[in-house]
């Protein structure tokens, strides 16, 4: 029976590269697989994956009006998808997160879908509040913070490298914009810049 996998982390865990070596598994045992990830993500080129140690690999873009279970399902009536893949799943809507569900309850494909939990005022996002509440297997992938305990939490962080503490939910960046820290060093920083 197929499921629906979250994997789960802050920044700088891997995620990526874990989605990538996944595919990889699949395609080398010449399996078809089907890549997502977020449009919204311009880091890199439009619609690729790329991890920070230069893995990548092609992926359709998706935004919140996209309806992913439907393209799976045309290319699955003419080859058979053995897994489908989902990188920045965070940004994803509850809707298509039902989708997914649908792809592995229904259509019987595996659907691996990784992913922050939490955003950096540690709300949860919409996407990651979906899949925690559906996701037949959650999976934390570990980061490390500045003092060695595990990294749960995603500081924004400005040109200066304070934290931020208001602003949109969204915000593109990388290691220039985000630090996983623990959750005390992350309430120590925003409390910090509020003095």
């Amino acid at each position: 029976m197929a499921k629906l996998y979250f994997y789960y982390a802050s920044m700088n865990a891997g995620k990526s590269t874990t989605l990538l070596q996944a595919d990889f598994n699949y395609r080398e045992r010449g399996m078809t697989t089907m890549l997502f990830t977020a449009a919204i993500d311009d880091r890199f080129a439009a619609g690729t994956i790329t991890s920070r140690i230069g893995l990548e690999a092609s992926a359709i873009p998706f935004e919140g009006k996209t309806d992913i279970a439907a393209i799976v399902a045309e290319r699955h009536a003419h080859e058979q998808i053995a897994c489908v893949l989902v990188d920045e799943a965070q940004f994803l809507t509850s809707a298509q997160v039902d989708q997914l569900a649908h792809l592995a309850d229904v259509v019987g494909i595996p659907v691996l879908a990784y992913g922050l939990r939490t955003d950096f005022q540690g709300q949860l996002f919409t996407g990651s509040a979906r899949l925690l509440a559906l996701a037949d297997s959650l999976i934390e992938l570990k980061s490390v913070c500045e003092c060695g305990r595990k990294a749960t939490m995603n500081l924004r962080v400005d040109e200066q490298g304070r934290a931020v503490v208001e602003g949109a939910q969204t915000e593109i960046g990388g290691n220039d914009r985000y630090v996983a820290l623990c959750r005390k060093h992350f309430v120590a920083a925003r409390q910090a810049a509020d003095q």
